[in-house]
């Protein structure tokens, strides 16, 4: 089982080897003439992933490299977005130091930085720059801000434990400065509203520093100390209001009271809410009004404590505040060796834009727009090719598409060719655009009769916007799109049961073909008997709720009608009144009972204040049995 830390007190010697993933993942533009390709690493898992070519034989000398100048020289200039040297440039390096200065490459170096290093890099300082934003590759700001701590050990924090518009680069300065106690400890609050639903707590994340003092003086002492949890919650609170109910009185009614019971919490909590640190809200855009912008309000509205939950929670409970607080709290770890990381950073650079280069010397009048380069006639007519195969594949045009491709196949380059890039179409073959387009017939033909490979990965997850509309098909039982960088394939982009079973019936019918139930994703083979009595189920099931709601329908018009006649005799037997005109004199005040209250209404209106009269009773009911417990 992997080791769990707690984010506000990781363990000193695994700081000290922290780095930034940045600093592995990211790939610095080549500005040294000292620069040597590294030679081949072997397949020793000591290595350094900065270092070209240094590889260890134990743990000892590993670390002794990491102690040395030539290590600490590369992390500066790759900081700086340098490319880093072999161990002889970098010795020629300190040679050609004016002041060289004796014991530079010494491995018991103890000091943070020698002289030759500084030297060296600020000799070499004016002719680097970071490359800027149009020239590096922009990388997708993740929740999670990852360290690597060599030789296979990953951990992840959260962003929004750090303060406001701190830089990414100080990231690894902010974790280790969290890791100090403070007087009275660190202190969170945390809220959540959604439906009605309440949950507030006020959480002590950090133990204050008078508990280190005192677990001194007790070893002092030559007393055990007893253990205390590392998190402990102060104070919480939960409840609820229907703010969904049928009748809009209800519910305006339940809206003001979880607004006013949400406030006068605030309120009482107001001075430890004052001593948090971070301030979590999960809430709407409506109900987010609850908390703030109004007057006397306890948190404002551009309080830098503020944070959001940066992942998906669902109905606010106490159980979810503290699963959501473990979240927070708990570093993420994996543990990866270099060669992993080098393949996970290629795969993810692979996957971004390519950036556009702009010269860094301002031009000295303005450059001529380049006329777009012209096709030639037989560059026009192949992509003529591809955008008439594709359209009558997405639009399902079953005999024009067999007739074009027996012509025009071969030259296409098969039925497993790439979707060439030009077109913008993000799917790789054509087997998948035919799946998302929902084209049963086409599907069939390309899976039975021209043999294309249902393994092809889908090669960016942005097929997941796209699908995102499909998703909303009426095929309810659709299997779940996998998340963003997982594996794809066209059976993942089916969004309706009958092209999810010509899969299943042609791996059923030919299992040798392909790897169905692992490369190509597919779940397992068509049974048509057992088809039919899952659907024949599913009817029966539909058939019987309709039946259900039938009776019901009735029950409640029956009720309806008998309360109308009871309404109608009361309206009979009332008495006259003395005199019909109206300029007769009247006593003050009239009449009471909950009768005079629908005299001269119609049926209908009646039975309309009648069922929100039952609405209200229901509500001070529920109100009386919520308070008893």
């Amino acid at each position: 089982m992997a080791q769990r830390y707690h984010v506000f007190s990781l363990p000193p010697e695994l700081l000290e080897t922290l780095t930034p993933r940045n600093l592995i993942s990211r790939p610095p533009p080549e500005v040294s003439t000292l620069v040597q390709t590294a030679p081949p690493v072997s397949d020793n898992a000591r290595a350094c992933n900065i270092c070209l070519g240094a590889t260890f034989a134990d743990v000892t000398e590993q670390r002794s490299h990491f102690r040395s100048d030539w290590h600490r020289y590369n992390v500066k200039i790759r900081l700086r977005g340098g490319s880093p040297v072999t161990e002889p440039a970098f010795a020629q390096l300190v040679d050609g130091l004016e002041d060289s200065l004796s014991g530079s490459a010494s491995s018991d170096e103890s000091s943070d930085d020698s002289d030759a290093v500084k030297a060296l890099v600020s000799k070499i300082k004016p002719t680097s720059r970071s490359p800027s934003p149009s020239e590096e590759r922009q990388t997708p700001l993740t929740a999670v801000s990852w360290f690597h701590s060599p030789p296979s050990t990953q951990i992840g924090v959260y962003r929004m434990l750090f303060p406001t518009d701190t830089p990414a680069p100080s990231y690894l300065t902010e974790l280790k400065k969290i890791q100090e106690r403070v007087k009275g400890g660190r202190k969170w609050a945390m809220f959540m509203v959604a439906g009605g639903h309440f949950a507030g707590a006020i959480v002590e994340v950090s133990r204050p520093a008078e508990d280190q003092d005192s677990t001194v003086s007790a070893k002092a002492k030559k007393k055990p100390p007893k253990p205390k949890p590392q998190m402990s919650i102060l104070k919480q609170k939960t409840f609820h209001r229907y703010t969904s109910s049928a009748g809009a009185m209800l519910r305006r009614y339940g809206e003001q009271a979880l607004r006013d019971d949400i406030r006068n919490l605030l309120l009482d909590w107001a001075d430890d809410i004052q001593d948090c640190e971070r301030i979590w809200l999960r809430a709407s855009v409506s109900n987010r009004r609850i908390f703030l912008d109004y007057e006397n309000c306890v948190i404002n509205k551009g309080d830098d404590r503020l944070r959001t939950f940066p992942f998906p929670t669902r109905r606010p409970t106490q159980s979810e505040l503290v699963r959501c607080l473990l979240e927070l709290t708990q570093v993420k770890t994996s543990h990866l060796t270099e060669e992993a990381l080098r393949a996970q950073d290629e795969a993810l650079l692979a996957s971004l834009p390519k950036p556009k280069v702009t010269p860094s010397t301002a031009p000295a009048a303005a450059p001529e727009k380049a006329k777009p380069q012209r096709l030639t006639k037989e560059e026009e007519a192949y992509r003529e090719k591809w955008s008439r195969l594709l359209d009558m594949i997405s639009k399902g045009r079953s005999e024009p598409l067999r007739s074009f491709w027996e012509r025009e196949g071969a030259s296409l380059g098969g039925v497993d060719a790439l979707i060439p890039e030009w077109t913008g179409d993000r799917r790789a073959s054509l087997l998948q655009v035919a799946v998302q387009s929902g084209q049963e017939d086409v599907t069939r033909w390309l899976l039975y009769e021209l043999h294309a490979n249902p393994t092809i990965i889908i090669p960016s997850s942005d097929v997941y916007q796209a699908d995102k509309a499909a998703n909303e098909s009426d095929a309810s039982d659709a299997p779940p799109l996998q998340g963003a960088g997982s594996r794809r394939t066209a059976y993942d982009l089916a969004r309706t049961r009958a092209v999810r079973d010509v899969f299943r019936q042609c791996a059923g019918d030919h299992p040798d073909w392909w790897d169905w139930f692992g490369a190509a994703r597919v779940p397992s083979t068509f049974n048509k008997e057992k088809e039919e009595a899952r659907d024949e189920k599913k009817k029966q099931r539909k058939k019987g709720l309709k039946e259900k709601m039938r009776e019901r329908e009735a029950r409640e018009r029956e009720r309806e009608g008998k309360q109308s006649d009871v309404d109608d005799e009361q309206v009979e037997t009332k008495p006259e009144p003395r005199s019909q005109d109206p300029t007769a004199s009247r006593k003050l005040g009239g009449s009471s009972g909950a009768a005079d209250g629908v005299l001269g209404l119609t049926v209908e209106l009646r039975a309309k204040v009648e069922r929100e009269r039952r609405a209200r009773a229901a509500e001070a009911r529920l109100k009386v049995l919520t308070g008893a417990r």
